[in-house]
């Protein structure tokens, strides 16, 4: 209890509350004072319990504490009769009862926050059933119960975004990543163009070439439809293939079967379902109706006690040695006809035990394949919903295994022809370090002859014209392709816009009148979505005003149910006593002896008299006591003596004891003998 008042007092001392106690002053508080911290306490939970409880009764404050509780699911400790105890407790402020629930509150304030916030959307509106006759109140309340759906899958995603682990600081790092790799960008875009601009015709050349990107996109987008398309389409033919391969099953089996093998069938179905009706379900439901009799047996009947479970299973067991007792007569009859006809009921039974069983198989085996099939369904629906290709099944599945292998040998024959392109490509690369490591020693000796000879760098110059002029030639070369190239380019690109307008000329005007549908609808929507919150705000205000009377009327009737019970009771007690009090003055009134004996006031006469007698009886009873008490405690004094005295003489004897006579002895007892006499 000190750990949990030092946890309390500590968290009260922080923030938000910042309350300034010790556990002395925590402790010597009020119990109005203690209920204005739990108050607030419940407050910084939920910002709507913020009041102060000197302005309202104690009746309302413990009954919005305990609806506050009981949203939050604080669970008091003990049975019902100790929720008697906690709601009387709340109700005068019983420390016992405050501080678990202060401890309990401050250790999850959080948590609590979260959920007294959802609460206060998530705790549905009961209507009556009535009430939902009305159409417009059926409406309203079905548009609220799609806004809580709504509310609750927008907090679920809500949590899981402040969960996934996105911060703001990573996100501010990649916008201005993002921002630096835009900037490189521009500058990039600015070069390209100053470099561009003194090219001739640069505007309609870059204008030719956005067109190009474009369409290309275009294309890309044409393809991937295509594709698509070839994909359902593909799709489709294997299904018509499957459906065509099950008419042609199914025809081949209804051209096999006999109408006799049919009939067959039937009959057997027939009969299964006849025995199911009429004597399965027939059996199950009177055993089910029996269960249900004897429960609700059960339930009228009072709580049993130990004392009533002993007593009826003594019950139980006289009942099984009286079914004994006669199972035995009966096995002593032994009776001729009676065993014959055992026999063949035994034989029945078990007949009709093996059928019911063989019955329950089949249902359950029955059940087991539709449960199969609906498992199937659900996992090629999921498989197609996956990759969009459909489970393959028998011949499919054959032909695709014998494709699988037959790339497998294609497989296994290029990964050969790679490792023989390897070994030659190892091969290659050796002797070109050889050539090369040949063509350095012939440099060098080149370059120590050329210094011999005094014109060193002879032989690099001449390589360096001869690599320039190839460069010249090549940059004539590439000048008058491109300039082929790009009037080839010009001429095709101009006649690709040309096609590809004509082919958008119709999807153009068809997006036209979409997007005046779209227009349309979005005005009708902003219409309907304008009167929807009109109406809504009006049902709301209207709800509102009815929650408040409805409020009200029912505090009303509570209050006036108790006066009703306690004006009952009152009437009770008053006819009782009534009927007492007449009772009474019949009997005290009446010339019969018995009656007047019957009556209270004789009875309480009676009683009078008996405890005066009584208390006479003790009062000469205390008196012969206290005129006995002097002698009495003089006889016991002397008696007490007498034991000290033959204390000492059966010390002194056992003393003397190897010394001491016969006579001796004797002459003890008579001493005895004499000193009883005199006492006595």
């Amino acid at each position: 209890m000190s750990d949990q008042i030092k946890f309390i007092v500590g968290n009260l001392n922080k923030e938000p509350f910042r309350k300034n106690y010790n556990l002395i002053t925590f402790d010597s508080l009020e119990p109005m004072q203690l209920l204005q911290v739990l108050n607030d306490v419940l407050a910084e939970v939920d910002p709507k319990q913020v009041i102060d409880i000197r302005e309202e009764m104690p009746e309302q404050t413990a009954k919005r504490m305990l609806s506050l509780l009981g949203i939050l699911k604080y669970k008091p400790p003990g049975n019902a009769t100790d929720m008697s105890t906690f709601r009387q407790g709340l109700v005068i402020g019983s420390k016992p009862v405050i501080y678990p629930v202060l401890h309990w509150l401050l250790q999850r304030t959080s948590e609590l926050k979260k959920r007294a916030y959802l609460a206060r959307f998530l705790i549905k509106l009961e209507v009556p059933s009535e009430f939902l006759q009305d159409e417009t109140v059926a409406d309203t309340n079905k548009q609220y119960e799609e806004l809580m759906e709504a509310f609750k899958t927008l907090h679920k995603e809500c949590e899981q975004l402040k969960t996934s682990g996105l911060s703001t600081a990573e996100i501010r790092r990649d916008i201005s990543a993002m921002e630096e790799e835009k900037d490189q960008l521009i500058k990039r875009v600015e070069r390209l163009k100053k470099r561009v601009e003194t090219v001739q015709n640069h505007q309609r050349m870059l204008k030719i070439a956005r067109q190009l990107r474009v369409e290309k996109e275009r294309e890309e987008y044409l393809a991937q439809q295509k594709q698509e398309q070839k994909n359902q389409l593909f799709h489709a033919v294997q299904r018509l293939q499957r459906a065509q391969s099950q008419l042609k099953s199914m025809r081949h089996a209804a051209a096999d079967a006999k109408p006799e093998s049919l009939m067959k069938r039937l009959e057997e179905e027939i009969k299964f379902n006849s025995y199911m009706v009429t004597e399965k379900f027939p059996k199950e439901l009177e055993n089910k109706k029996k269960e249900l009799h004897f429960l609700q047996k059960v339930v009228s009947e009072p709580a049993m006690g130990h004392s009533d479970l002993l007593e009826l299973e003594s019950k139980i067991s006289e009942v099984n040695t009286q079914i004994n007792q006669l199972i035995e007569k009966k096995m002593m009859r032994n009776e001729p006809i009676e065993g014959k006809l055992s026999l063949y009921r035994q034989q029945a039974s078990i007949i009709s035990r093996k059928k019911e069983a063989k019955a329950e198989e089949l249902q359950e085996t029955k059940e087991k394949l539709a449960s199969l099939e609906r498992e199937a369904s659900v996992k090629t629906n999921q498989t197609r919903d996956l990759d969009g290709t459909e489970v393959l099944k028998g011949d499919e599945f054959k032909r695709y295994v014998s494709k699988l292998r037959s790339k497998s040998t294609v497989f296994k024959k290029k990964q050969q022809i790679i490792a023989e392109f390897k070994a030659e490509f190892g091969l290659l690369q050796r002797t070109e370090e050889l050539l090369k490591q040949r063509h350095e020693n012939i440099q060098h000796q080149l370059q120590t002859t050329e210094e011999k000879r005094g014109v060193s760098g002879y032989s690099y110059t001449q390589e360096e014209l001869e690599r320039v002029s190839a460069l010249k030639s090549e940059v004539d070369e590439m000048k008058g392709r491109t300039l082929d190239d790009m009037s080839e380019m010009v001429k095709k690109l101009n006649s690709l816009v040309s096609e590809k307008k004509s082919a958008l000329a119709p999807v153009i005007k068809e997006l036209r009148e979409l997007r005046q549908k779209c227009q349309e609808l979005t005005q009708e929507c902003e219409e309907k979505k304008s009167q929807y919150d009109s109406c809504a705000a009006g049902l709301e205000s209207n709800r509102s005003k009815l929650e408040q009377e409805v409020r009200g009327l029912r505090e009303e009737c509570l209050q006036e149910e108790s006066k009703y019970h306690y004006t009952n009771c009152m009437i009770k007690n008053l006819e009782v006593q009534l009927h007492r009090a007449t009772d009474e003055m019949k009997a005290y009134v009446s010339s019969d002896q018995q009656e007047k004996r019957k009556a209270i006031r004789e009875q309480y006469t009676k009683n009078i008299a008996e405890q005066e007698n009584l208390g006479k009886n003790l009062r000469e009873k205390q008196k012969a006591v206290r005129e006995s008490h002097g002698p009495n405690m003089k006889q016991v004094k002397m008696w007490r003596d007498f034991e000290q005295l033959m204390e000492c003489k059966k010390q002194c004897f056992l003393k003397q004891q190897n010394q001491a006579s016969i006579g001796q002895k004797n002459l003890l007892g008579t001493n005895i003998s004499c000193f009883e006499e005199t006492f006595i």
